[in-house]
């Protein structure tokens, strides 16, 4: 069996929900205190054995692709000023894994993005990082899915439970328990709007691991709702012939899409930072008694 050593995180969409900023400032590049949400991802791969990943991007988001490139102009301004930390933390960002960039020059959807990623991938087995998701965990989520497709060699979606209320904005998942964590799935609904259409409460948030096959499956996939390819309608093909892999991950999952997302992010993770903690802390509580 191959081992995963290659990623795609589709970073094409619009970021609607994070309307007006997201306009001229990708959602991929804001910040989580001092870094984008886009390290967090790439890191997280690198963390997982992951050592070529390709980012699938669109018009106007060439600042992502700045961001993990060499600049000589900081370089000179670092070293001139003696900021010798931020200048090797900055070469490590450079040289974290092989980042490679594509544009998606439609937005047709997760399941086009995936397929742009074919000649990358080959015949390889391959993760799936969710721009949208930052996920931060003891033991990094792609590498608890990499984990459970070494065991089981079949495509691994990452779930969670979701309110039933919830799922009318995420897919529904048809299992069978395995054992602790992993069910095997033999179907699954995208974004069902009744109860009779749902499966159970466990959905897809943010972290898949795919097998090569799931290519041809997109290519005779038919476009879905709102005219896009979802992804989610491939592999609920894969689900109910050969069986789908769904791994109930441990980790803490931040939506980068949303407002509220981005600004829990920004306030759990500056709680943790080692130059903020101490003093972000206390204005939080000096700040909790006025409310």
């Amino acid at each position: 069996m191959k081992k995963i050593t290659k990623a795609v995180i589709p970073a094409a969409g619009l970021g609607t929900r994070m309307l007006p900023i997201s306009r001229t400032v990708p959602k991929e590049i804001l910040p989580i205190v001092d870094r984008p949400s886009m390290e967090y991802l790439v890191r997280e791969a690198v963390e997982s054995g992951i050592t070529d990943i390709l980012i699938i991007t669109g018009r106007n988001k060439e600042v992502i692709e700045n961001y993990f490139d060499y600049s000589i102009e900081y370089k000179d301004t670092l070293e001139a000023k003696g900021k010798i930390a931020e200048l090797e933390d900055m070469r490590r960002v450079c040289s974290l894994a092989n980042v490679y960039f594509l544009r998606q020059k439609e937005a047709k959807g997760l399941g086009h993005a995936v397929l742009c990623a074919e000649k990358f991938i080959g015949d390889e087995p391959f993760a799936v990082l969710y721009g949208d998701d930052v996920m931060v965990a003891e033991k990094p989520v792609t590498k608890q899915l990499c984990e459970a497709y070494e065991k089981y060699g079949k495509a691994v979606v990452g779930v969670c439970e979701v309110p039933y209320e919830d799922l009318k904005k995420y897919c529904s998942m048809k299992v069978e328990p395995i054992c602790e964590r992993t069910y095997m799935t033999t179907d699954m609904v995208e974004k069902p709007q009744t109860k009779e259409e749902m499966f159970s409460n466990l959905s897809i948030l943010g972290r898949v691991v795919l097998t090569p096959d799931i290519f041809d499956i997109l290519k005779n996939t038919p476009y879905g709702r709102g005219g896009e390819l979802q992804l989610t309608d491939a592999m609920k093909q894969l689900a109910r012939t050969v069986g789908v892999i769904s791994y109930e991950y441990e980790g803490r999952r931040y939506d980068m899409g949303s407002k509220l997302g981005f600004l829990k992010a920004n306030v759990e993770m500056a709680l943790q930072h080692p130059e903020l903690k101490d003093s972000f802390g206390a204005y939080l509580k000096e700040l909790v008694k006025t409310l």
